[in-house]
Formats: structure tokens, sequence, C-alpha cells
């Protein structure tokens, strides 16, 4: 895959009207897909690369492919016919009437590729069957830069903590996934101080986020704040946008060094977020259910070793934590920071993926409490 900007980003979507953008991208081009009742079909520019047909329902549902065009074998190689396969059970499986596993009938060295990259299982009679809790699990597909998952671990020691020593952070857009309730292309990019001053700056000092956030102020003030999540390592603060227009600002960090570590029983790669929604015209539950398990799939992509996604809303912002219970995120306990009653929340890489919470839900769901919570230690 290659790094995109915001901007073909968004030429993309609009290069796809008529099909959905797939997760990948295929010599530097989005491929597309496109469905006709049963009937599917990819296509990287103007050649379908591949069609397929999803047949039966429940656990009898189907994907079956359907042929390659001659058309195409000009440019169909071996990893395009790879990604056209990925794009096509991703279609596959945002079909709201799609079950978590899909029998798939392929050929054999279509579906040889397709074990090997962990997206497809036999069974002990030998069928094949795609799983959408591995495809969703694959980095390739969702990010646009190299993960944290592959950076050695070594340890330091940094304000009385002992944690892994975190990589550098990439640049530009590093997640884009097409969202087809919106009929948009989410993206988070790495925020830049002196790109995105004066937009953060307005986000901040709006009393709807400034009410949260108490972060408001002049611009010397929003420079020397995103100057120092910028240089922190444990921090990757990221602007959101549709369809390549921002509408936010997302703080993602690792929790052992962060202040909430000191509340729980942090694990090495446990990840936790701050959210502001600066743009009144992105508020609302699809576009929360949109950002929402976006940004966590990102964090869980970004580092397979993450098991884990905390957070830390105020104990009293109700409509957060019914957002978090919608998300699948499990209600540990209420907690003291100096500045505010907190309610811990946590969201398991098992549940995320088994449960395909990136698909939202009709009802929420239940609030569920943890078994278990490690007392807070002292200091911090």
């Amino acid at each position: 895959m290659t790094a995109a900007t915001d901007d073909t980003l968004a030429a993309d979507t609009l290069a796809a009207s008529g099909g959905a953008p797939a997760p990948c991208r295929a010599l530097g081009r989005p491929l597309v897909t496109r469905w006709v009742d049963d009937r599917l079909t990819v296509a990287l520019d103007d050649h379908t690369i591949q069609r397929w047909r999803l047949l039966g329902d429940g656990s009898d549902a189907t994907l079956t492919f359907d042929g390659a065009p001659d058309t195409a074998a000009s440019i169909a190689t071996a990893e395009v016919q790879r990604l056209a396969a990925l794009a096509a059970l991703d279609a596959a499986f945002a079909r709201a009437d799609t079950p978590s596993r899909l029998r798939l009938l392929a050929p054999d060295a279509l579906a040889e590729t397709l074990r090997g990259d962990g997206v497809a299982v036999e069974d002990a009679g030998g069928g094949l069957w795609a799983l959408a809790g591995a495809l969703f699990q694959r980095p390739d597909l969702w990010l646009l830069t190299a993960g944290s998952g592959g950076y050695p671990q070594t340890h330091v020691l940094s304000n009385g903590r002992y944690h892994p020593r975190r990589p550098p952070k990439p640049q530009g857009t590093l997640y884009a996934r097409h969202i087809p309730w919106l009929g948009q292309t989410l993206s988070f990019r790495l925020a830049d101080p002196v790109r995105d001053l004066e937009r953060f700056h307005r986000w901040q000092n709006d009393p709807r986020v400034a009410a949260f956030w108490q972060e408001s102020g002049d611009l010397d003030h929003h420079r020397a704040y995103l100057d120092a999540q910028t240089s922190d390592p444990h921090t990757m603060p990221l602007i959101a946008s549709l369809d390549g227009a921002p509408f936010g600002y997302f703080e993602v960090y690792w929790a052992k060094e962060n202040r909430i570590g000191a509340y729980y029983d942090a694990q090495d790669h446990d990840r936790g977020w701050h959210v502001l929604i600066g743009e009144e015209r992105v508020r609302g539950r699809a576009y929360v259910s949109a950002w929402l398990p976006s940004l966590v799939h990102f964090m869980f992509l970004d580092d397979s070793r993450t098991q884990r996604i905390v957070g830390e809303p105020r104990a009293d912002h109700h409509q957060q934590i019914r957002n978090l219970d919608r998300s699948g995120f499990a209600k540990v306990k209420e907690f003291d920071f100096p500045h505010k009653r907190a309610m811990l929340v946590m969201l398991l890489r098992e549940r995320y993926f088994a449960d395909r919470l990136w698909v939202p839900r009709a009802d929420p769901a239940p609030a569920i409490t943890a078994a278990a919570a490690t007392a807070p230690r002292q200091g911090g």
C-alpha cells in the first residue's frame, strides 16, 4: 500500500462513484467494489479484476469466485489478485445480513494465498472459510504506513514508569476506511503544529469543547500544546477527516506511561485516547458509529501486541459513556483524577474482532462491569 494525502483520499472517493472504495490499493490506485444483486465485481480503474457471487444466507452463505476477465491479465498480477480477493471479502462482510464467516469457493492458488494471509481457514472436511474477524486484523488493508508492531521491544525508565521504548511517529495519512452508511472515506493523519494550529485553536475555543477539554486559550498556548504532543513519544496526535475535510482531533496514547497508568494494572501495549469533535456537522450517532470504532480499529492494527484499549471519560459525561457502551467498552470503575472524577472503560481486542464491533449496533451493548480491577497505585 502507498501513503496518501487527504486530497488523494477525497479524489479516490469521487473516482469510485458507482461503487464503494475497497480498503486496498493496488498499483497505487484504489480498488472499487460494485454489487448488482448477488453479483460482485472488483475493479481497478476501468478494468474488472475479479467477479464473485454471494449465495445463501446464515451458515450456508457462500462467496464463490466467478471468474477474472482476460482483459485484466496485463495488470492482474498475483499481488493485484490477492488484494482484489481481500476487497471482495470486505465487501461481502459489509453486507448487513452476512454472518461472521463465509464459505469460500476459489481457485486453489487464490485459496492458498488467502490461507497464507490468515483470513481463510480449512475445516476438518477440507472446506474453506473466510473469517471477518481475521480479515479486519490485516493491517495492510487499512494502514497506509508501517505500524508499530514490528518495532523491537526494549524497555526504558521514564518519569518513574518502566515501559517499552516507543517507535518514532509516522508521517502523513496513517489510516483510511470507507464508511458505507456515510458514503465517505474516514482518514487519520498525524497532526502538524503549523498546518493545523489555527483549526486546533478554533476547536479548543468552542465552548462545547472547552467545557470538557479545559484547554481554551490563545494561539501561543495551542502552539505549545501541539508541539508538546508531537514531541512526546507516548502520544500520537491525529487529525480526523471525512473525504479530506478535517472534523476532529484525536490523541492516541500508550497507557502505561500516561496518567491513567497509575490507576489500573496497565500492560505494556495498552492504548487509550482522547477525542475532540470540532465541527458541528460531524456530531451525532451516525458519525460516532464511524469514527469511534475506526479509532479503536486503528489502535489495534497499529500494534498487534495491543490487547486492550482504555479510556477515562468524565463520570458524568453520560452521552459519551452511552456511546462507549454501544461500542463494546466495559465499565471497570469510577476513580478520581486531580481534575475530575472519571470512569475507567476498557475494550478487549478479542471482543472487538470476535463481535465485529466496527459494524454499528441497533441497540446499545449491555453495560458490562469488569470482574476485577487493580487498586490505584500511589504516585503518578
